[in-house]
């Protein structure tokens, strides 16, 4: 029962950086005034999915640093630090050569698809003028860059979606355990006091 109470972090035995850890970091030190926000190490309804999904999408997209990214992109859009810390680590050294393998894969079968569709939607974005930056990143960066985007964008839309109905399970079993209190506690009073008037 104990050791339930413990982070999770802890239990699955990750070393995570502590508020202050974060705050004194070198890389941190400059932005440690809007990253140590007290708002954004709350866990709320709207801040934790937020936090998956940048983590995630800072997991897949960011390479190196991916936790102090994840840390001074989560001010602008809100989000939980920790959780955008923690989120991070899908892509972490041990995981990442089968990401690697996945995204280059999802990137080969993506681009087959697009380039059998009429009219290669995706082809004929990557010629025309918006499209150069795109016809680059295929071009140096390969499949397999395209396939960790799509990962990213899948994996954060995913985990945002299921963090929110997740949060919201929770407040609901909270609510009726309220309630349901609440009526226990109503059904005493009224027996006392039906005690009482005899």
């Amino acid at each position: 029962m104990a050791d339930e109470k413990r982070p999770l972090h802890h239990r699955l035995g990750m070393k995570m950086p502590t508020r202050d850890e974060m705050g004194r970091n070198r890389f941190l030190k400059p932005f440690a005034d809007r990253v140590m926000r007290p708002d954004l190490w709350r866990f709320t309804r709207r801040s934790v999915p937020r936090g998956i999904a940048l983590g995630m999408l800072a997991g897949f997209w960011i390479p190196v640093g991916q936790i102090f990214a994840a840390a001074l992109l989560a001010w602008p859009i809100r989000a939980n630090v920790p959780i955008a810390a923690a989120t991070t680590f899908i892509t972490n050294p041990i995981t990442y050569p089968f990401w690697v393998v996945v995204a280059n894969k999802l990137g080969r079968f993506i681009l087959r698809i697009d380039a059998m569709t009429v009219g290669a939607p995706l082809n004929n974005q990557v010629q025309s003028e918006f499209g150069r930056w795109l016809s680059w990143l295929l071009r140096e960066a390969g499949v397999t860059a395209f396939g960790m985007v799509v990962l990213g964008i899948l994996f954060a839309s995913v985990g945002y979606l299921l963090a929110s109905f997740a949060w919201r399970l929770k407040q609901g079993k909270k609510r009726r355990g309220r309630l349901r209190a609440y009526a226990i506690r109503r059904r005493q009073r009224e027996r006392e006091r039906e005690r009482a008037a005899q």
